[in-house]
């Protein structure tokens, strides 16, 4: 195909019948109720959270991933409050249907009860999100969901492996090996559950550890890296797009938008060089 062949529209699939006109916390629950699989992808910017708005998808989670993603960092630890608000206010700009999550960042949530209180209440009030996601929740941390959850504000948890933790995991590793780490983590679900949140993340554990979790808990769980028995799935939107030069192996590249954009920003390049844009249809009259 030459450069300047036009590609063919893709065929984009319909949206599913029956889903909610706004995706609130008890559909959720219903869903998990009626074994209907629930749909989370991140956003981090309006376009994109429009998009996933038309897409159906149910869940967006503005996640502290913005690090890496958009920013450059290595790890989430550099995300700060100010970051996590100003992404949060421009996805709930382009996403009316989805339930927007937003992840509390690093060290804004470890000091106690009142700094998590203090900071999710800045998610919902001045980013538009409608719920927070911790994710190192540990036994020091869950009177943190408690708090929150009884001031009016959901709150979604995060077990497996917990990025913000990745120097005291050692890396990016698989988590629940063992019988005995298996059974601390369906503990701490369960913990979570009582302390009030509505779902939990499962990351990077075995599937049939997932698949046990799952089945021991009423409310949802969101798999990444965690196999198909969970309640939903979530997946890093530049992931999904191939636009992540080494995505983890868990993920799904739908589309290879590294390369088409490569593609068209050196024909930009050449095209420059070689005088060939702009020509007379692009000029103003």
């Amino acid at each position: 195909m030459s450069d300047t062949a036009t590609l063919a529209a893709p065929k984009i699939p319909p949206a599913p019948a029956g889903v909610a006109k706004k995706v609130r916390i008890p559909h959720l629950l219903q869903m998990k109720r009626d074994g209907r699989p629930i749909v989370m992808l991140t956003a981090y910017d309006a376009p994109t959270a429009k998009i996933a708005d038309e897409g159906a998808i149910d869940v967006i989670l503005v996640g502290d991933s913005v690090g890496m993603t958009v920013h450059g960092f290595e790890t989430t630890l550099p995300v700060t409050m100010e970051m996590m608000i100003l992404h949060t206010q421009a996805v709930a700009r382009g996403a009316k249907r989805a339930l927007i999550v937003a992840d509390l960042p690093f060290m804004s949530y470890q000091l106690g009860p009142e700094q998590t209180l203090a900071n999710a209440g800045r998610l919902l009030a001045e980013g538009g999100a409608a719920a927070v996601k911790l994710e190192s929740v540990n036994e020091a941390t869950l009177p943190s969901i408690r708090t929150i959850v009884e001031a009016g504000i959901p709150c979604m948890g995060h077990i497996g492996l917990t990025p913000q933790a990745i120097h005291a995991l050692g890396g990016y590793r698989v988590q629940g090996r063992t019988e005995d780490h298996a059974e601390r983590l369906i503990d701490l679900a369960k913990k979570i559950e009582v302390a009030g949140a509505f779902g939990i993340v499962l990351e990077m554990m075995p599937s049939a550890l997932a698949a046990r979790i799952t089945g021991a808990i009423q409310i949802p769980t969101f798999g990444i890296g965690a196999g198909s028995a969970c309640d939903g799935q979530v997946l890093v939107l530049h992931d999904l797009l191939g636009i992540t030069e080494n995505p983890p192996r868990f993920a799904k590249k739908y589309v290879d938008f590294r390369a088409g954009m490569l593609r068209a920003v050196r024909k930009y390049g050449r095209d420059v060089r070689e005088q060939l844009f702009p020509t007379t249809e692009h000029e103003i009259p």
